[in-house]
């Protein structure tokens, strides 16, 4: 048990370590004046990503967080990991490498799971429009002129509200900053500066799924009229973005599931038995007959350079070349009169 613990304190410390290389990489990002597509500018959001995915996997493997507790029962420090998916939704959208389609996809599902999170914590009301809420049961009837109006007005009272809200928490937001860079920080300080930074994202996040939203039917119609031209040669296309998020799963199905990168499934003795089945490596229990490949010498650790000139040498015995024995002998003699490492002084005079 006490191993286990220490453990658990290690990737918690790890978590914290990871986290805070994530968000310093990920300000300098939003802060960088390089076009994005710089390819600089894409390595860092890569790798970025890369840290925030590994994070979300150890906020899974230590059990942060729970549907059956309110947000005042969060250490903290752990409130920050609330900002993992949205972090990584608004660095998804900055990818230009892959399938645009792809990319808003993954996007619209970090910002979701971080929305869906904060709604069960208490921390926000977001209507989810997706289309399972809307059953057969129920046709769609046609709005009225007079709620459209209604409707639109609604909307752009939202919108300015929402506005303000957002300055207000940014300026509240660089306040707390200030004070989170003392060293002895108080608790309440910088529990207040979290949640602070996770309404300011909630609106950043209700944004953005607003723009994916209006995206999704551009890129749509642009697929389809892809399917009408004729298909053109080109590389393969890469492998989709996966998104990474926090699950509760058992420990085996959040390291190898749940949309996560596949990890190797062949020891490399199971990849070199696959190879030689499929004829591509030699069989080491068959002998082989007649002369060598360069794939199978290479692989077998022979040069066949090595083996020509041992051959012209048994050749030249064999037809007793005197010129080539008397030079072996010679070379004996030396060797008897001269041992190895006489003539190494040490660098002494």
């Amino acid at each position: 048990m006490a191993n286990g613990g220490e453990d658990l304190r290690n990737e918690v410390q790890s978590l914290s370590s990871l986290f805070k290389d994530g968000l310093d990489n990920y300000n300098s990002i939003m802060n960088n004046d390089q076009p994005t597509n710089n390819p600089d500018v894409q390595m860092n959001i890569k790798k970025t990503m890369k840290t925030f995915e590994q994070a979300t996997r150890l906020v899974s493997l230590t059990d942060i967080f729970s549907k059956n507790e309110g947000i005042e029962e969060v250490a903290t420090n752990d409130l920050q990991y609330f900002l993992l998916p949205a972090f990584l939704g608004g660095l998804s959208l900055k990818l230009t490498s892959g399938e645009r389609k792809d990319i808003v996809d993954c996007a619209e599902i970090y910002y979701k799971d971080f929305l869906g999170r904060c709604n069960n914590y208490g921390l926000s009301n977001y209507q989810f429009g997706d289309k399972e809420n809307n059953t057969n049961d129920s046709p769609k009837r046609e709005k009225s002129e007079f709620e459209q109006l209604e409707m639109a007005v609604n909307t752009r009272a939202n919108k300015i509200q929402r506005f303000k809200e957002q300055k207000e928490l940014k300026s509240r937001l660089q306040d707390l900053k200030k004070n989170m860079e003392n060293e002895y920080v108080d608790e309440e300080i910088k529990r207040n500066y979290f949640l602070t930074m996770i309404k300011l994202f909630i609106h950043e996040a209700i944004d953005e799924l607003n723009s994916i939203d209006m995206e999704k039917p551009i890129l749509e119609h642009i697929a389809n009229m892809k399917k009408d031209d004729k298909p053109q040669p080109k590389r393969p296309p890469p492998p989709p973005l996966k998104p990474i998020i926090i699950t509760k799963d058992e420990v085996q199905k959040a390291v190898y599931g749940a949309g996560y990168p596949s990890l190797p499934t062949m020891t490399v003795q199971e990849f070199y038995d696959k190879r030689v089945e499929e004829g591509i490596f030699p069989d080491p229990n068959k002998k082989k007959t007649g002369p060598l490949s360069l794939q199978e010498a290479a692989l077998a650790g022979v040069s066949l350079d090595d083996d020509k000139e041992e051959e012209a040498k048994e050749n030249l015995v064999e037809e007793d070349d005197e010129e080539y024995i008397a030079r072996m002998r010679a070379k004996d003699e030396y060797k008897d009169d001269h041992r190895r490492g006489w003539g190494n002084r040490m660098n002494r005079s």
